[in-house]
């Protein structure tokens, strides 16, 4: 059996249930610039950041689109809920964080939110003293299906001790380019069976990874 020892976690739709939020509090704002943003349209933008990102919203909002005014705005809102009532944690992911602290093995993040976003929803909630790093998306030059985030975020760990958990197809696309072990945890979108079959195989939640890792490595 294989040893374990890191997992690479994703933030955004996979520690915490903020896709949703996310998108509702963007579509109050874009709606005051004369915009509609639809779910459809949002699914598009997951796991995408820097250029990937802009290039996004260019395409599905045209070239006008005040793209900073209103990712600012909707992540000054969110900083807000989470200081005032806490980002809702998914199902498990605590549970998960014990087991995997008990076993000795290093947990950190590789998300497109900006670090300091990251590090702000963590302390709301308790969550920071898990993660020994994070990486932000403002650390990789390529965004998401590109491997960089979780090449940064791997370090010096050899790939065949490291687990990716994602729940975005561009996420999986990412962490397989990476050539990094990954499981996906599906959010707001099940995957294509195209993308579902880069990754090491498909949980309900967090709690369910717990039951995978035992099964897989040897010092679980």
């Amino acid at each position: 059996m294989d040893k374990l020892s890191k997992v690479i976690f994703d933030m955004d739709g996979l520690i915490f249930d903020t896709e949703d939020l996310f998108m509702r509090e963007q579509a109050k704002v874009v709606k005051e610039y004369g915009y509609e943003l639809t779910r459809e349209m949002y699914v598009k933008t997951l796991g995408l950041t820097g250029t990937a990102l802009s290039e996004m919203l260019k395409s599905l909002f045209g070239e006008d689109y005040p793209e900073k005014e209103v990712t600012s705005r909707v992540r000054k809102r969110l900083s807000e809920i989470a200081e005032s009532e806490g980002l809702p944690v998914k199902p498990g992911i605590r549970e998960l964080l014990e087991f995997l602290r008990e076993k000795e093995i290093e947990c950190v993040i590789a998300s497109s939110t900006h670090t300091k976003y990251i590090i702000g929803y963590l302390a709301a909630v308790g969550l920071e003293g898990y993660f020994s790093a994070i990486t932000g998306g403002e650390c990789a030059k390529r965004s998401k299906p590109a491997p960089d985030i979780f090449l940064k975020a791997l370090g010096d760990t050899p790939k065949a001790e490291a687990l990716v958990l994602e729940d975005s197809e561009n996420g999986i696309k990412a962490a397989y380019a990476a050539e990094i072990a990954v499981i996906c945890i599906p959010d707001m979108v099940m995957p294509s069976k195209d993308v579902i079959s880069l990754a090491e195989c498909t949980a309900g939640s967090a709690a369910d990874v717990k039951e995978i890792i035992r099964g897989k490595y040897a010092n679980t």
